[in-house]
């Protein structure tokens, strides 16, 4: 950490190629409003920085993924786009420059570990539309 200009792109690529571990660039997490008020010359007031709600994709496949997850974000909710193995193969196969090939489909639903009642998550069904998921995700509290 430290104050722009001091390293820490560099430095956090180097420590995660010495660890084998995934750099994170902390730029890219800032919405795109802030920026572009930064690029604009004007600094980001604390209401600004912590203001927003992330939201990130990730497979989470496992419970004990969640738990990790969980630990470093103690509010967090899943969305559990439920879908079947035929849909799931279709899709990844009609994706264009993805590096997962529809090949590793299976191993992905031999590794899910569904969540259980007790996890802060939402489950919907993949298959439908994006504003019926959507809808669904905000009026639902974790464990539906």
């Amino acid at each position: 950490m430290g104050v722009a200009g001091c390293g820490k792109t560099v430095m956090g690529e180097a420590l995660a190629e010495a660890l084998g571990a995934v750099f994170i660039e902390g730029d890219r997490l800032h919405p795109p409003k802030n920026v572009a008020r930064m690029a604009r010359g004007e600094p980001l007031t604390d209401a600004l920085r912590e203001g927003h709600k992330p939201v990130a994709a990730c497979s989470a496949l496992k419970r004990s993924y969640r738990n990790r997850l969980l630990s470093f974000c103690p509010g967090i909710v899943f969305l559990y786009l439920k879908i079947d193995r035929e849909t799931a193969r279709r899709r990844v196969s009609g994706r264009k420059g993805h590096f997962m090939p529809a090949s590793l489909v299976d191993s992905q639903f031999a590794t899910l570990e569904e969540p259980e009642p007790d996890e802060p998550a939402v489950t919907a069904d993949g298959a439908r539309s994006v504003a019926a998921i959507l809808k669904q995700a905000l009026s639902s509290s974790p464990s539906s």
